[in-house]
């Protein structure tokens, strides 16, 4: 019986991740590295810890990630987190599974301070009981991490909880934790790559789950 979903946000509940994309990109620029915003789109979902690897090069990694993460963050609260909105439904279909007797929980590898932001902007802090980001573990996603500490503060087995995200990624961190995924294909990522990455179903967005 499914007692919990352990929600992802960015692109999953908030329409982000193309947002998140740019400032990567304008930070990765100030360092000469120039990338396309698809490929970047394509990594979001993972924290900085996981991405930065992917685009710069081994030896420049260690001077230059923490300042980036940095500028990241300052680009994207700077300019971008005011286009952020929720998509259709989202606030009806938490308060739905609430309802239904489903705690509602949030699993990103967003910062606390951006969670605190979207719940707001998305208008779903009543229907959320519990929520992990990137400040409560030492890895992101594609890590079980975050979802394992969801589990712990939601005190409850991980055979009894759905995981809700919109990239292959929420998928194999979700997985490693032994917790099935539903996926929603708002992120960018087809229905076919979320099979392939384990999901046991894939939506169209959350109304349509509605």
């Amino acid at each position: 019986m499914i007692e919990a979903v352990l929600c992802d946000i960015d692109g999953t509940l908030v329409q982000s991740n193309w947002l998140h994309a740019a400032a990567w990109k304008e930070a990765f620029a100030q360092i000469d590295i120039d990338v396309p915003l698809e490929d970047v789109r394509r990594q979001i979902g993972k924290g900085g810890d996981e991405l930065i690897p992917v685009f710069v090069p081994w030896w420049k990694r260690r001077a230059v990630e923490e300042p980036l993460k940095r500028y990241r963050e300052f680009i994207f609260r700077e300019h971008y987190i005011c286009q952020v909105k929720p998509f259709p439904k989202v606030r009806e279909l938490l308060l739905h599974m609430k309802q239904a007797g489903i705690r509602v929980a949030l699993a990103s590898s967003a910062d606390e301070r951006d969670l605190e932001d979207y719940e707001r902007i998305a208008d779903i802090d009543d229907p959320i009981e519990e929520s992990s980001s990137s400040d409560d573990t030492s890895h992101s996603k594609p890590h079980p991490d975050i979802f394992e500490a969801t589990l712990k503060k939601l005190g409850i087995d991980a055979k009894n909880a759905l995981a809700l995200g919109d990239t292959p990624y929420d998928a194999e961190a979700a997985g490693k934790a032994n917790v099935w995924t539903v996926g929603v294909t708002t992120g960018g990522w087809s229905e076919t790559e979320f099979l392939a990455a384990g999901c046991i179903e894939v939506y169209r967005d959350v109304e349509e789950i509605l």
